[in-house]
């Protein structure tokens, strides 16, 4: 097979004592020599920070939408400077409250200057900082700051009085909370009750100091654990290092210099994707480290737009779900424009795209119809963007096409996961081919496909089909005190990322299952379908249930086989003479097999409500 994108560095392997047979060995072309390695000298995210600080001191850093009196103004930016001695201050008053290099830092909250500024504090001390969120489970939280023995956390004001909640179990670790705001008498006495220190963010850098001398770093400290679903079970602990987040954000940079354009101080990012994930805290970090400015939304999705138009970003990171609105809502545009505005587009649509898939680059496919027809495509997302850059979950083809032909920008789908420390494949904006795969192997990864023989999957065929295998120098270092799960995934050097792959015939890589049933929804959401169907098959007025989902969906839908006795005798008992049959098409009748599993969902903790559209009265 001819893969032009990805270049052999090793043989296939049979299958030998129990093990299955795995494919060759691949490189991206772009690291065809070697893997990319990092500079001597650069040691921890720190040096991103401070290199930027000292060289554009005056570049707008972080800024948010100020609202007075409930009308919201323009963007208001801190300064790469501001930022800097914010960050040594609260650094240094860390260190004043006893939480040294390697001990643990909780943040808690939505994406904001704060937040940032807390990591940047956490980075110039050496301390391990530890995204805190509650989409994981209701005792998450609680969960979380005491197996990684977090001592202290900066929480958003919203938050407290969660934190607070889960004090009386977690204070022998937890001992400092410094709020993104305000915090109010109230609350620091009932924090102080118990033992632990509650400042507001005025107060807080007042214990520290901008003089303070900063610890020596090293690239194998470990700069964050980051807690993860992905399976039933208590979260896990992703253990990154700093010389693992630091080669990603170079390799992110080494890609757009060898295929795109790299990012520059007068770039614009708009940060709404949770920077407790590891996709948006790379795309930041990157951003950090070239000097751009990073511009937050509000945190309410329905002035998502909004917000973005009044940024006007130059980069754009976004998951299906964004994309498929905006894919929608210019095609609804376009329909309501009348007959012929629509075969205007379609015409312009069809020319671009049959140049496109020429191989010519996406600003010289088309650019008159770009200013003429697409240029509306494009100020959905301020008018400004040049890079588009899609995860979490995969992007359906028909949305991906339309934007790299409507958006005026290039656009990147990639697949990572938090053990490879964000994007482990990456197609080329400007390489049309790609479209409907993850692309090829970031700079820092080597890929192999290893045979799955209980669901089919030969790594060795034509079609090479199998689980995605990684090793390089981005990869996780383990899961926190979890030995025992690390030694699951992580075998022979090579992590197992639990994905079925297809290479393409050109080389990049196609994402075809899961090789457990468990799966992303379309916002990014982990769903192990098994597991609910077993809390839900708890409710006695059901006999069974088969819950299904795909990633290119953003809710699940479930069959539901009621039980014939429990229907028939709501029945009688509310005067419907219905039979079995009929009873199941009854829209009381769901309604009261809908209210039952929900109450059995919200019993066992189950984050959302079932929404039901059939039930089925045989399997």
């Amino acid at each position: 097979m001819s893969m032009e994108f990805i270049v052999k560095v090793e043989e296939s392997r049979p299958a030998s004592d129990g093990k299955p047979s795995a494919g060759p060995v691949y490189r991206s072309i772009y690291a065809k020599d070697g893997l990319m390695d990092l500079p001597a000298g650069l040691e921890s995210p720190w040096q991103f920070f401070s290199d930027s600080a000292l060289k554009n001191p005056e570049n707008k850093m972080l800024g948010r939408r100020q609202v007075i009196d409930s009308k919201v103004g323009p963007y208001v930016w801190l300064t790469y400077k501001e930022v800097y001695d914010s960050a040594m201050r609260m650094g240094s008053a860390m260190r004043r409250r006893g939480v040294n290099p390697g001990d643990r830092c909780g943040i808690y909250g939505s994406n904001c200057p704060e937040w940032i500024t807390a990591m940047e504090a956490c980075d110039s001390q050496a301390i391990t900082y530890v995204p805190l969120y509650d989409t994981l489970g209701p005792n998450a939280v609680e969960f979380i700051i005491n197996h990684a023995e977090v001592s202290i956390a900066f929480v958003q004001e919203n938050k407290l009085s969660s934190i607070l909640s889960c004090l009386p179990n977690c204070s022998s670790n937890l001992k400092t909370i410094v709020s993104f705001g305000n915090i109010s008498d109230m609350q620091k006495k009932e924090a102080d009750e118990l033992g632990v220190s509650c400042f507001s963010w005025e107060e807080f850098p007042q214990l520290g100091s901008l003089d303070c001398e900063l610890p020596p770093k090293q690239k194998t400290d470990v700069c964050t654990i980051m807690y993860t679903s992905g399976t039933t079970g208590e979260p896990k602990g992703v253990v990154l290092t700093n010389g693992a987040l630091m080669a990603e954000v170079l390799s992110v940079d080494q890609l757009l210099f060898l295929t795109d354009r790299v990012a520059a101080e007068e770039d614009s990012y708009f940060s709404f994707l949770p920077l407790a994930h590891v996709y948006d805290q790379i795309i930041e970090t990157y951003c950090i480290y070239k000097g751009a400015s990073i511009g937050f939304w509000r945190g309410d999705v329905r002035y998502l737009m909004e917000d973005i138009q009044e940024l006007k970003p130059s980069i754009f990171c976004g998951v299906p779900r964004v994309y498929d609105r905006i894919y929608t809502g210019t095609l609804a545009k376009v329909s309501a424009g009348g007959g012929l505005k629509k075969k205007l587009f379609d015409f312009a649509y069809n020319y671009k795209l049959g140049y496109l898939e020429k191989g010519i680059p996406q600003e010289k496919a088309a650019p008159l119809l770009d200013r003429l027809v697409f240029d509306k495509t494009k100020q959905a997302l301020g008018g400004r963007v040049r890079i588009l850059l899609s995860g979490a979950a995969p992007l359906p083809k028909h949305v991906e096409e339309f934007l790299r032909v409507t958006s005026c920008s290039t656009l990147s789908q990639g697949y990572g996961l938090t053990e490879s420390c964000g994007g482990c494949f990456t197609s080329i904006g400007n390489v049309y081919p790609m479209v409907g795969t993850v692309g090829v192997p970031m700079t820092t990864i080597e890929s192999r496909l290893e045979s799955v023989p209980e669901m089919g999957y030969d790594a060795l065929s034509s079609i090479p089909r199998g689980e995605i295998c990684l090793r390089g120098s981005t990869l996780f270092s383990g899961y926190h005190k979890r030995e025992d799960l690390t030694n699951e995934v992580l075998v022979d050097g090579w992590f197992h990322t639990g994905d079925i792959g297809e290479w393409q015939p050109n080389g990049a890589m196609k994402i075809i299952d899961r090789k457990k049933n468990i799966f992303k929804l379309s916002q990014g959401e982990y769903v192990a379908a098994e597991n609910l169907e077993n809390v839900y098959l708890r409710c006695p007025h059901i006999t069974s249930i088969w819950v299904y989902g795909n990633s290119f969906e953003s809710f699940l839908v479930a069959v539901v086989v009621p039980d014939r006795q429990a229907l028939e005798d709501w029945a009688a008992s509310h005067n419907e003479t219905d039979d079995f049959k009929s009873l199941c098409k009854n829209l009381n009748a769901r309604k009261y097999i809908l209210d039952e599993l929900n109450s059995i969902g919200k019993t066992n903790n189950v984050c959302s409500d079932l929404a039901l559209s059939r039930l089925s009265n045989c399997i």
